[in-house]
This record gives C-alpha cells, sequence and structure tokens, in this order.
C-alpha cells in the first residue's frame, strides 16, 4: 500500500492477472489506482527498486519498515489484503473449503493460462490480433512506423516461446479438449450458483475471471469456442468484472458437504491434466532436468521445467498439511475420485 492505503498496481490490460487484481480491488472496496505501463519503466522512473522478475501486476505496497516495495505474485497478495482488511474477504472462513479455494485458484492461474498463451499465438489469425492490439495497450499514440516494427517483433517472440508452457501441434488436441471440458464443467456449475463456492466469489472466481477476460474477450478462436458452449460463462464474465454492488453475507459460501455436484466435474479437470503436470514438473526439478515429458489424458505432454510451479505444488501440500484432521478428512471425501489426490502427499 502507499502511505494513504491506496493499492498502486502497474499492469497491462491484455494480462489476466491485472485484470484478476482490479476486480478483485472493485469487488472489496478497497482504494486503488492502476498505470496501465511497463513496470520496469514506472518503478524506474519513481527509483523503487525493482522485484526479481517484475510481472503483472507489480503491486506497491509497504514492508515491515513502512517503505514502499515492489512486489509480485498475485495469490500471496490476496491473502495479505485478507489479513489486513477484513470486509468483503475473498477467503472462505471454513478452512476446508479455504483449500478448495486455493486449489482452483492455482489450477487457474497455473493452468488455465495455458488456454490463454496456446490459443493466442497458435494460429495466425488469433497471432495477428495479438500482434495488432499489444503494442497499442502499451502505446496508443505510438507512431505508425514503429508500430510496423513493433507488431512482428512482438508476434514472433511470443509465437517461438509457445513450446515453453507445452503448447504444440503434438499438445493442441489435448489443449483444446481440456478447454471445452473446463468450460462446459463451468457452464454447468453456474446452473447451480453464481460463483464457484456458494453465492460470493471467492479468490479462485477472480482467478478464473482474468483469464477468462482473455478467453472470451480478446483472443477470437477461444472467444468463438465460448460462445458456442458456455454462454453462461461468456455472461458470468462480464458480471465478474465489477461486483462492487453485491451484498456478501457470511453464510453466502457452501458447506463441501453441500457443495454441489458440478464443483466436483471442475475438480475433475484440474485432476486430469494439472496434478499430473505438477508431479511431472516435480520430478524433473528433483533430477535437475530442464525439461519434462509424460502423459496426460492419453497424450504425450512435454514443456520447460518450471522452478515456480514446483513451488505451487508444495503451496499445494503446505495448505493441506496447515488443516485439521478433521478438515483433511472432509477435503478428501471431496477429492475422491478427482485425480487431485495426488498432488496430497
Amino acid at each position: 500500500m502507499s502511505h494513504d492505503k491506496t493499492l498502486t498496481l502497474i499492469g497491462a490490460v491484455p494480462s489476466p492477472y491485472t485484470r484478476k487484481m482490479v476486480a478483485l480491488l472493485r469487488y472489496r472496496h478497497l482504494r486503488y489506482r492502476i498505470i496501465w505501463d511497463d513496470p520496469v519503466a514506472v518503478l524506474t522512473g519513481m527509483k523503487i527498486a525493482l522485484p526479481k522478475v517484475a510481472l503483472l501486476p507489480t503491486c506497491l505496497m509497504l514492508d515491515e519498515a513502512g517503505e514502499i516495495k515492489a512486489v509480485c505474485d498475485s495469490t500471496p497478495i490476496i491473502r495479505r489484503l485478507d489479513a489486513e482488511f477484513t470486509d468483503r474477504r475473498v477467503i472462505p472462513a471454513d478452512p476446508a473449503l479455504a483449500f478448495i479455494d486455493y486449489l482452483l485458484e492455482d489450477f487457474a492461474d497455473e493452468w488455465c493460462t495455458k488456454y490463454m498463451f496456446h490459443y493466442r499465438w497458435a494460429s495466425a489469425e488469433d497471432a495477428d490480433n495479438a500482434g495488432t492490439l499489444l503494442p497499442l495497450f502499451q502505446k496508443i499514440d505510438m507512431p505508425a512506423e514503429m508500430f510496423k516494427q513493433f507488431k512482428p517483433f512482438v508476434t514472433e517472440r511470443q509465437v517461438s516461446r509457445l513450446h515453453v508452457v507445452g503448447s504444440s501441434k503434438v499438445t493442441a488436441p489435448l489443449i483444446d479438449a481440456s478447454y471445452r471440458r473446463f468450460l462446459s464443467a463451468m457452464e454447468s456449475h453456474l446452473e447451480q450458483q453464481p460463483f464457484m463456492l456458494g453465492h460470493r466469489p471467492g479468490a479462485c472466481d477472480f482467478a478464473l475471471y482474468g483469464q477468462l477476460t482473455q478467453l472470451v474477450g480478446f483472443d477470437p478462436t477461444s472467444r468463438a469456442i465460448a460462445h458456442d458452449i458456455a454462454p453462461r460463462v461468456v455472461a458470468w464474465t462480464g458480471l465478474m468484472e465489477d461486483q462492487c454492488g453485491l451484498d456478501p453475507t457470511a453464510d453466502a459460501w457452501n458447506t463441501l458437504e453441500h457443495a454441489p455436484q458440478s464443483l466436483t466435474a471442475l475438480l475433475n479437470e484440474v485432476g486430469r491434466v494439472y496434478a499430473p503436470a505438477l508431479l511431472a514438473n516435480a520430478a524433473a526439478l528433483a533430477k535437475g532436468d530442464k525439461t519434462w515429458q509424460a502423459a496426460i489424458d492419453g497424450g504425450m505432454w512435454s514443456q520447460q521445467t518450471f522452478a515456480y510451479q514446483g513451488k505451487c505444488l508444495m503451496w499445494i501440500n503446505s495448505e493441506y498439511q496447515l488443516l485439521s484432521a478433521g478438515d483433511k478428512a472432509r477435503v478428501d471425501v471431496l477429492l475422491a475420485g478427482t485425480g487431485c489426490e495426488i498432488l496430497l502427499s
């Protein structure tokens, strides 16, 4: 936070994590300002030390000494905000439900973003759309000559990085099938209730919303698929942009024991694709391998090994281990048969 308790974010409209945080701050009635720009340029101009990796959004918050510090990673930031501001919290009070919220948020941040990156850059039509708009979001008054150089530079750089997140001609059918199953599961879930965990949004809702702002609102191919098979999801994405008028009550969360069966369908997708990917990545990290390959959903997936996703697996385990024996048992019942059980060792 800045000294007047206004949170400053530096981000971009085509960034799902920026959109995640802006929507969350609106819902929580927290004061914020958004700077649509490159974090490195902004922080350098403000003479604020850069984080190790300047991700979108980069947030300015006070550290323990009361100094302004640039921080990234929306998940811990959301939990810090829940601790500092008690009204309209997004982490469920029930620890077992909070764990499910954490798991779904992580799935959105780390797997659903694969949908986004794949659809944005894998086809010529989508890449042309993104290559045209991304430079203009950074500088709307960019001179025409600069734009002519910037568009191919951005497009070629991003297309060349598809393999890093596992997108290839081999995995394209797997990604497409997973995206369609995810949309269908979420469509069915929204027939039962307006948010993932009941009648008020959790952190996972904002994480899913962030990715869907791009999949539904920016990239042509993924947008067409969503409009075809998941109209509720399309409408929900629009509604999630600003939930500041919602008046949530303490009993608006589901209990795990009375959550609709449609929640299990969402968890099935987590267990089907994301759980084995996390374990394969962790095994590669343990061996020091720079890439990994594993059978996922009947196909062969390969990609670069990521230390951060190794931490994601560790954090999921840590959240689970913090639960009481009774809450672990409740979580175990819900996750039984979903494939997510393999994450909890």
